[in-house]
């Protein structure tokens, strides 16, 4: 049977304010004697605070959501990027004694039903369209400390954490055109809702605009992210457009399967077309050839993101409420000049 504080404070001969008091750090007023004896049977018994009851005296849950959209009924599945933003959101949470939830939300009405229903101290939406945080309102979040990442939206009620993205285009493309290469392809999800990709997309364009580089509106294809659907669109790629050398896509994952589409219809990377992701996950130097791609600072991110909920806990205000981190081009094996008179480098 579990240890009770009432069974320390019948050991103790002393009361059940006291032994909370010298449990919960309130020491001010317990002599040094007394303190040590209370803790020493708390050590002797093996007690365990109480979370639910910790946080019912300090007005606290300690529970911070990872929200995350989900696909209907079927099981969550993420992407490298997401795992590996859990994973640092955690790491970062656990230092401050918090505890991380993960949902997957299906419906936008779920996100409510989540922020109101868990009793969270803070929130972290994560890979949401704009438009759907745009439309949470105070009612909605509840006095929930809200943080976004990786989202452009208008909504003053969610701070927000995401890479410098279209500088991190810009550095990927600029790095395929000082390679020699024109017919350069830019693949990624719809970007009419989502701020993210859409900046990716300018900086795509800005750096063939800057070279001279006509943006051919055919080489613009619209991929959601995932593994299978890269690959086929990579199929795609090799058999209806012989002409690209080069491919810009907005995700690691994306960028793997068009690699393995490519090679499906005997077109090798990067000797007839060079390939650049954008996260750099840990996947990125595992496959073969290892993947070139656009690395963010997802560390400094899951840092910025509690550091911003805990601020907006403690009540302090913030000249900005977005916070964009700098990205970096990592070169691998992906990306070479193109194959000579436009024919196949094989």
């Amino acid at each position: 049977m579990a240890v009770t504080l009432k069974d320390i404070a019948a050991e103790a001969g002393v009361s059940l304010m006291t032994v909370s008091n010298v449990v919960n750090g309130k020491q001010a007023r317990v002599s040094a004697a007394t303190r040590e004896r209370i803790l020493r049977i708390v050590k002797d018994r093996g007690y365990v605070p109480s979370a639910s009851a910790r946080s019912l005296a300090a007005r606290s849950s300690r529970l911070v959501g990872l929200l995350v959209p989900a696909e209907g009924e079927a099981s969550l599945t993420i992407d490298p990027h997401t795992v590996e933003v859990v994973g640092m959101l955690e790491r970062e949470l656990r230092r401050l004694d918090y505890h991380l939830m993960l949902r997957g939300i299906a419906r936008r009405k779920e996100i409510t039903e989540a922020l109101k229903s868990w009793n969270l101290d803070g929130a972290v939406l994560l890979g949401f369209q704009d438009a759907e945080i745009d439309r949470l309102d105070a009612g909605a979040i509840g006095g929930v400390a809200l943080v976004a990442m990786d989202s452009y939206s208008a909504n003053p009620l969610a701070l927000e954490v995401r890479s410098d993205d279209f500088g991190g285009a810009e550095l990927a493309v600029r790095h395929l055109v000082a390679l020699g290469h024109r017919r350069i392809a830019f693949a990624g999800p719809g970007f009419s809702a989502t701020g993210v990709v859409r900046k990716r997309y300018e900086g795509y364009r800005k750096v063939l605009a800057e070279n001279g580089i006509e943006v051919d509106d055919a080489l613009v294809t619209t991929v959601e992210i995932g593994h299978d659907e890269g690959l086929a669109y990579g199929r795609r790629l090799a058999r209806e457009r012989p002409d690209v050398t080069a491919v810009f896509t907005t995700a690691d994952i994306l960028a793997i399967g068009v690699i393995e589409g490519l090679a499906a219809e005997g077109r090798s990377v990067p000797g007839d077309v060079s390939v650049i992701g954008y996260d750099n996950a840990d996947i990125a130097a595992y496959v073969t050839p290892k993947l070139t791609t656009v690395a963010q600072d997802l560390p400094g991110k899951a840092a910025e993101a509690v550091r911003l909920m805990m601020d907006r806990l403690a009540g302090k205000e913030r000249p900005e409420r977005a916070t964009a981190l700098g990205v970096r081009l990592v070169e691998r094996g992906t990306a070479a000049p193109p194959p000579r008179r436009g024919g196949s480098g094989r």
